[in-house]
Order: structure tokens, then C-alpha cells, then sequence
């Protein structure tokens, strides 16, 4: 194929290095990755790779690549195994985020939600790998957060309220002890101070997360509640009796002892320890004879209590023993004088007997004391960074000392540990008087803070009295007002002599506001009126409307309002207007949904199209196109091209359906009787010859030249003249009635009479043309589908004839497609016809070349050789040149599976080239 020449080794021709006989194959994966199966060295195949990912491949690219790179470079193939298993993880990662996404939802939709569950969620997601830090789970982690931390603090504010129940009932018990007219003048300021814990009671019980508030607190707020009520509605009628009976003296004293002794002595009566002291020293009596039935009776009642203490102690019930043993003293002090010798005895045996169960009472209280001084002491003794605040410092100790109250009623008292125990509380407490000390401070400070706050409002209401800027006003007193509400704590009094300077002041502040809101709301209401009259006229004036828009925004601009309020108005503005425009729409829409004659003609025209479509004949399709195009162009032209449809489908067509021709013909004498209503006694028209499309292609368009090659660049002409080709950029415009020059398009262009533009008749219905276009878009979709088939059809009886080796099955030139001549098909037929002959691979791999379809993998070394010889035969014909002669050579020889499927893969490409 290539001539060697020997040549002397003493001749002057220099040396040339003959060219390499093979060049190295490039990896189909090269173009994807950048050359990386190419690379000369391992370090710079890793680089390629490291550049590829960050491209960010798909997965399925990384995989392939991974797959071929990992038997060749296994370092570099880390990093694409890295990239896959971050890839597969991060999948892992949105499953279990997903999940545990479910879980927080259906947390926060519970309308209970338990604090252990909550808190158990992120500890458990976090054990399980979920992304806590990203979204949605950081965001459901927050919304978890803040509900817990509502209904912590709603248990919080229970046990405030608790404290403060406590606190109100012990100032009440502290007043029953000091004068009436003290209680009497302290008695408004403490309704107020019960009726604002019920609201705030009321306002704990009714919020919306106190269904998830733990079980034990609704009960210590219950119980608080009623013990303050009980202490409160026997305290009002008491400091009324006390009052009552000041002013008269017939009045009945009222029940507690502190006041009832104080009027006494106002009347000049003995108070009733003094009366109590005269009646216990009465005149001694002689003792009378004592009845048998009451000796009877007394003993009676002893045995009775004498059997219950004894049940009791033997039963080793503390309470109840020492219940019981009183019991009986009380029985004893009554009836003691008529019982018997024996019966007295077994009394105080049993007595006795309880006594020794008292005693070891005693212990266990003295026990539980010596617990309670403990604590006591070690509130003081805390670890460093641990020491308790005066708040906590305050419960702990009203919660040390009611223990200590509930200590005492088991059993005696100890005075030794009470004066350990009230000694480490009163050391305590100092940190609490210090807290109180603090808050007393800052009380002060808060007062001068709110009294120059006053002062402010005060000075800013004279300084902007005459101010226009309502916005800003607005925006000043909402300031003002944050700044009040956080002005810090100050005791009740001061607050109830600050709020009404206050309120004054801010209500003057607010007056010329106030009063501009008022003449804003008149003005609105106006606007209002003249929208439900716009809205009412039977014709909707557009700018009247937009005027009155514009006038409704430049007052909500200027005068500020509630925003419900404003929202309120708008809306009542805004309906009559929207209902305008509905009723507007309406009639709009009810006026496209009427159909015009022309547009009836057009929908049986296309409903005639889709039921030619259904049948799945061409030829019956394109007669309905065409007919629906002539019911698009014009009545007239509508008649005449369903007659000629209904004409040339009687010609061709044996049995058409019934649904397409009975649409057609519908057509036609819908159009016939349309034509004969408009224009009874004109004479029929000659129908205008058919417009040809306009195509747009790329190229040189005109006659006789190829749309492939570029444009012949134009001759220089006039200066002005467009070097494009495209004329005058006026000369496709009507004539023009204004001109000065008269009406120059009579005379008609520059290369003869132009045709006038075709009439195409009144604008289409929304209904019409939807139906249309639809039906048109069917059809194309249709005729594409018949001639795909058509052609898989033909090269499937091609592949038939090869196996078969008979010509006659062979199809046609037209069934074959344009791309195949007569000569072409007339070769096909010869080789047929012949018996088999030859070997085909070359003709095979050069159908493969012309198609550029792919070769089998056991035949890519003998394509690569057949292009190699190619590129040295230079004058030959190129393989996309001579696929005919190739399939030619193919069919002459034996059919086997493998081929027939490479020519049917390749002819499905050519024959539609």
C-alpha cells in the first residue's frame, strides 16, 4: 500500500523519521473528565479528576467513570469514591431529616405537648445522625424549643400566682389583728389587688398551651384560688359589721375578736376576756343527787371513746391515737364525776398506753426538725457559683417553714431545734432583705424614670400641638408607650398614682390626632358612598375609579388608622368597585361564549378534522385540513372547498367514516345557507387560488437556489440601499390617504403589480380557535405518526426480501422515501435476485460511518482501521455518498441476525435524511 525505497547509506538525502505506524487511542471518557485517562503520570490524572468534580457530575457519570478508573488508577480513584459515598450520605441524611421531621410536626400539632417528649426528640435525633443544624430540623428545633420554654413559663407564673395568693391572704390575716378603721381604709386597695389575681388566673387558665402544663399545677392554682376567696368573702362582711356597728351602737360586733373588743370599749363595755374571767367565778351551787339513768348514760359515752382509743393505739395509728386520746380527756372532763372505780382505771391505762405511742411521735417529728434545720443551715452553705438569689432564697424559706408548721402538728414541740432552725432562717433571710433592699432602689428609679417620662409626653405634645405629620405623631406615641410599659417594676401605690398622670398626659398628646382620625373616618365613609354608587352605575367609569383609588390612598397615607379598622374600610371600599368589575367580567365572558356564524362553520370544521384524525387515514385527513382551512378563509371559499373535500372523498375513498363525512357535510349547508342568506342575488364568486404558507428557512430562498448555501453577496447599487437584501423597509405597507405625493402604491412596485392583501374575514371566538388549533395540531401529530409507521413498515419488509432473497417482496420507491432513486432501488432488486455472495462487514462499517451510528464492540478495531485507510484515498467517494451502493453489497450476501439488526440500525437514519 505505501512503497518503500531502499536507500545508500552514502547518499546526501538527509534522514526522515518515518511517522508512527499506530496512534494511541483516545478513552471515550476523556472529553467527559478532561483528558484523565490520557494523562501521562498518576499526579496528573488525580489533578484532571479533582477539576472534573468540581464541575459537580451527576451520579451516574461519577459511577461510570469510578467503574473504568478504578482498575486503572486506584489513587485517583479516592476522590470519586469519596464524592459517591458523600452523595449516598447525604441521601441517608435527607431520609433520616425527613423522618424526624414528621416526628417534630406531629409534636407541635398535639394539642398537648409533653415537656419529656419534646426534650426526648432532639436528644434522640441527635443520637440518630439527623442534621439538626439545617433545614427544616433547625427550624422545627426552635419552634420545639420556644413551645417548651411557653409552657415552662406558664408553670412558672402558677407558682408566682400561688405566692402571691399566699401573700394577699397573709396581709388580710395581719389586718384582722390591728384596728378596723386600718383594714377598713386598706380594704378598696386589696379588692382591686383580688380582682387583678383572678384576671391573671383567669388569664393563665385560658392560654393556649395550658393543656401542656404538667398535672400537679392546675390544682396548686386551683386550690390557691379558693383559699383566697374563702380568706377575702369572710373579710369584706367583717370590715362591714365593723363599720356598721362603729355608727350604731344596737349594731351586732362582727366576728373577729380584735375588733369586737375595740368597739366594746368604744361603747364603754367589758371587753370579752374581762367578761369571760367575772363568768368564771360563779357562786358554788350545792351538788345535786345525780339520776341512775345518767350514771348510765356517762358511763356509756367513756366506754365508747375508751374502745376507740384502744382500737387506734393497737392499731399503732399516731394521729389518730393522740385524736382519739383527746377525745376521751374531753369525755372524761364532761363525765368523769359519774363513772366507776374500774371503769376510771381502765381509763387511764389506755391513756397511758397512748402516750407511749405520743412519745415515740415526738421522736420522729424531733427527727424531721433536726432534717429542717439542716436545710436551713445549708442555704447559706452552698458550693461556689450556686448561691441562691432573693427570690429563691424567699420561697425556700416560707417552704422550710411551712414544713416546720406541718412538723408541729404531730406531735410536741421542741424549743431547742425551733431556736436553731429560726436562727439559720433569720441568717438567711438577710439575703433577702438585701434583694429587697435592691428592689425598693430600683422602684425609685423606675418612678423618676416614669415621672420624667410624663414630663415628656407633656413638653412633646405642647412643642408638636401644630404639627400636620400624622404618621409621625402615631409612630411617637406608640414610642412613648413602649417606653411606659417598660419602665420597670414599681410598687402598687406609686403605679396607682402614676397611671392617671399618665393617661392624662398622653391623652392630650393624642387629642389633635385623635380628632384628625375622626375627619379622615367622615372622609372615607364619603369615598364609600361614591364607590357604591360608581359600582351601581349601569356604565363602569374606569377613570373615575382610578381617581378614586388614588384619592383613597393618599388619605390612608396621610392619616393613619387601626389596622383592622382601616383593613375594615378598605374592604368596604373596595366591594362595591370589585363587584363592578366581576359583573363587567361576566358580561365579558358571556359575550366571547356566543358564537358568530363564521366561528360555528370553523368548530364543525374542526370537529370533522378530529374525527378524520380517529379514523387514521391520511388521505381522509388532509381532505378535512383543507377543509378547515377554507372554513378559516372565508365562508364562501368555506362552501365550495367541502363540497370539492365531499367530491374528491366520494372519489377516493370507498367506506369512509360515517362521524368525519356527516361533519363535512354539516359544513357545507351550514356555509351554503349562510352564503344564501347574505347574498341572495349575488352571483357566485371564483374562488381565490390558495395562498402558499410562508416558511421561513435558512439561506439563499430563491428559486433555483440551495437553501444550504449561503447568499451570493450583493452588487453595489445606490447609496441608501440596504446591503442585506432586503428592500425597502416601506415597500410591504397599504397605501397611505395622507400623503402628500397622492397614492403612489396604484402604481405598484418596482417589479410589477403586488397582490392586496387577502381579507381574512372577522376576528376568531376563544371557543373557535382553541378548537382549532387544537384539531390542526392533531392532525400533524397524526400524519407524522402514520408516516413513522409507514417507514418502520417498509424496512421491515426490506429486512423481509434479504432473508427471503426475493425481489418481489421488496417495497417501492414511494414506500421507500425520497432518499432512495429508482437506480438505487433497481441495484437492490439485482442483488436480491442473485444468490448470496461476498462478505459484508466493509459495506456494513461504512453504512455505520455514513449513519454515524455505533459499531459493535468485537468490530471498532476494523472500523478504525477502515477510517485510517480512507483518509489516504482522497479521491474517493465519501461513505455518506455511497450508502445505496454499500447497502447494495450487504444485500448480496448472507443474512444472519447480527447484520440484519447494524443495517436495520443504520437505515432507520439514511432513509430519513
Amino acid at each position: 500500500m505505501f512503497p518503500f525505497f531502499s536507500r545508500s547509506k552514502m547518499s546526501d538525502a538527509p534522514e526522515v523519521n518515518p511517522a508512527p505506524a499506530k496512534t494511541q487511542e483516545s478513552h471515550p471518557l476523556d472529553a467527559l473528565t478532561g483528558g484523565a485517562f490520557s494523562a501521562a503520570t498518576s499526579s496528573e490524572r488525580a489533578s484532571r479528576i479533582r477539576d472534573w468534580l468540581a464541575s459537580q457530575p451527576a451520579p451516574e457519570q461519577l459511577q461510570e467513570v469510578f467503574k473504568e478508573l478504578s482498575g486503572r488508577d486506584k489513587g485517583a480513584a479516592r476522590a470519586v469514591r469519596e464524592r459517591l459515598d458523600e452523595i449516598r450520605r447525604a441521601k441517608g441524611q435527607e431520609a433520616i431529616a425527613a423522618e424526624w421531621a414528621e416526628k417534630a410536626q406531629a409534636l407541635l400539632a398535639a394539642p398537648k405537648l409533653n415537656i419529656a417528649d419534646a426534650l426526648a426528640w432532639q436528644r434522640d435525633a441527635a443520637k440518630a445522625g439527623a442534621p439538626l443544624s439545617r433545614q427544616p430540623l433547625s427550624l422545627l428545633k426552635v419552634q420545639v424549643a420556644d413551645r417548651v420554654k411557653v409552657i415552662e413559663d406558664l408553670q412558672h407564673r402558677v407558682q408566682v400566682q400561688r405566692e402571691a395568693a399566699v401573700l394577699l391572704a397573709q396581709r388580710i390575716e395581719v389586718l384582722s389583728t390591728k384596728p378596723w378603721k386600718d383594714a377598713h381604709a386598706a380594704l378598696e386597695l386589696l379588692r382591686a389587688d383580688v380582682a387583678r389575681w383572678q384576671e391573671q388566673a383567669q388569664a393563665l387558665t385560658g392560654d393556649a398551651s395550658w393543656a401542656s402544663v404538667e398535672a400537679r399545677f392546675p390544682p396548686l392554682l386551683e386550690a390557691s384560688r379558693t383559699q383566697l376567696l374563702v380568706v377575702w368573702d369572710a373579710f369584706q362582711p367583717a370590715v362591714a359589721q365593723a363599720a356598721a356597728a362603729a355608727e350604731d351602737a344596737a349594731a351586732p360586733l362582727p366576728s373577729v375578736p380584735v375588733w369586737a373588743d375595740e368597739l366594746r370599749a368604744a361603747r364603754g363595755l367589758p371587753t370579752e376576756a374581762a367578761a369571760a374571767a367575772a363568768a368564771a367565778k360563779p357562786a358554788r351551787a350545792v351538788k345535786p343527787k345525780v339520776a341512775p339513768e345518767v350514771v348510765e348514760k356517762a358511763a356509756q359515752v367513756v366506754r365508747d371513746a375508751l374502745a376507740t382509743l384502744e382500737k387506734e393505739t393497737a392499731e399503732g395509728h399516731g394521729k389518730a391515737s393522740a385524736g382519739a386520746a383527746a377525745a376521751l380527756r374531753a369525755v372524761l372532763k364532761v363525765h368523769g364525776k359519774h363513772i366507776d372505780t374500774p371503769l376510771e382505771h381502765q381509763v387511764h391505762a389506755a391513756l397511758v398506753a397512748a402516750g407511749e405511742l405520743e412519745g415515740w411521735q415526738r421522736w420522729s417529728a424531733d427527727q424531721v426538725r433536726e432534717d429542717l434545720v439542716a436545710k436551713a443551715e445549708g442555704l447559706l452553705h452552698r458550693p461556689d457559683g450556686q448561691a441562691l438569689g432573693g427570690r429563691k432564697m424567699q420561697e425556700s424559706l416560707r417552704q422550710l417553714r411551712e414544713q416546720w408548721k406541718q412538723s408541729d402538728q404531730g406531735g410536741a414541740p421542741n424549743h431547742a431545734l425551733w431556736k436553731k432552725f429560726d436562727e439559720a432562717c433569720n441568717a438567711a433571710h438577710k439575703v433577702v432583705e438585701a434583694w429587697l433592699d435592691k428592689i425598693r432602689t430600683e422602684a425609685v428609679e423606675h418612678k423618676a424614670q416614669r415621672v420624667a417620662l410624663i414630663d415628656e409626653v407633656k413638653a412633646w405634645a405642647q412643642e408638636h400641638a401644630a404639627s400636620g405629620d400624622w404618621k409621625a405623631i402615631n409612630r411617637a406615641l406608640h414610642q412613648f408607650g413602649d417606653r411606659w410599659r417598660e419602665g420597670g417594676h414599681v410598687g402598687e401605690k406609686i403605679f396607682a398614682e402614676l397611671q392617671p398622670l399618665w393617661k392624662q398626659a398622653i391623652a392630650a398628646a393624642a387629642a389633635p390626632l385623635e380628632n384628625a382620625q375622626k375627619e379622615s373616618l367622615a372622609r372615607r365613609h364619603a369615598m364609600i358612598d361614591e364607590a357604591v354608587a360608581l359600582g351601581a352605575a349601569p356604565t363602569l367609569r374606569i377613570d373615575a375609579v382610578k381617581t378614586l383609588q388614588q384619592r383613597w390612598q393618599a388619605e390612608a397615607q396621610a392619616v393613619p388608622l387601626d389596622r383592622k379598622h382601616e383593613q375594615k374600610l378598605w374592604d368596604a371600599f373596595r366591594k362595591p368597585i370589585d363587584e363592578a368589575f366581576n359583573r363587567k367580567s361576566a358580561d365579558r365572558e358571556k359575550a366571547v361564549t356566543e358564537l358568530s356564524a363564521r366561528d360555528r362553520v370553523v368548530l364543525e370544521a374542526s370537529k370533522a378534522l378530529e374525527a378524520a384524525n380517529a379514523t387514521g387515514d391520511a388521505q381522509q385527513i388532509r381532505t378535512a385540513m383543507q377543509a378547515l382551512e377554507a372554513a378559516l378563509h372565508g365562508q364562501a371559499q368555506a362552501a365550495q372547498a367541502v363540497a370539492s373535500a365531499q367530491k374528491d372523498a366520494q372519489n377516493q375513498l370507498e367506506a369512509p367514516a360515517p362521524s368525519a363525512q356527516e361533519a363535512i357535510e354539516n359544513i357545507a349547508s351550514d356555509v351554503a345557507d349562510e352564503g344564501a342568506q347574505e347574498a341572495p342575488t349575488a352571483a357566485p364568486a371564483a374562488p381565490k387560488p390558495p395562498v402558499r404558507p410562508v416558511v421561513a428557512v435558512r439561506g439563499d430562498d430563491r428559486p433555483g437556489m440551495k437553501k444550504d448555501a449561503p447568499a451570493a453577496p450583493g452588487r453595489g447599487g445606490r447609496p441608501g440601499d440596504r446591503r442585506d437584501g432586503r428592500g425597502d423597509r416601506d415597500a410591504g405597507r397599504g397605501p397611505r390617504a395622507d400623503s402628500h405625493f397622492g397614492d403612489r402604491n396604484d402604481r405598484g412596485g418596482r417589479f410589477g403589480d403586488r397582490p392586496t392583501y387577502e381579507d381574512r374575514g372577522p376576528r376568531l371566538g376563544d371557543t373557535a380557535f382553541r378548537a382549532q388549533r387544537d384539531a390542526m395540531e392533531h392532525a400533524q401529530l397524526a400524519l407524522k405518526k402514520l408516516a413513522a409507521q409507514a417507514h418502520g413498515e417498509a424496512l421491515t419488509q426490506l429486512l423481509t426480501a434479504w432473508e427471503k432473497r426475493d425481489a418481489a417482496l421488496l417495497p417501492g420507491t414511494q414506500e421507500l422515501g425520497g432518499r432512495v432513486t429508482a437506480a438505487v432501488r433497481g441495484a437492490w432488486s439485482q442483488a436480491l435476485s442473485a444468490p448470496a455472495t461476498g462478505d459484508a462487514a466493509e459495506a456494513l462499517l461504512r453504512l455505520e460511518m455514513a449513519a454515524e451510528a455505533p459499531t459493535p464492540a468485537e468490530h471498532i478495531g476494523a472500523r478504525r482501521m477502515l477510517q485510517l485507510q480512507l483518509l489516504t484515498r482522497r479521491n474517493d467517494p465519501a461513505p455518506a455518498q455511497t450508502w445505496g451502493q454499500d447497502t447494495a453489497r450487504v444485500l448480496a450476501s448472507a443474512s444472519d441476525a447480527a447484520s440484519a439488526r447494524r443495517l436495520q440500525n443504520v437505515l432507520k437514519t439514511l432513509l430519513r435524511k
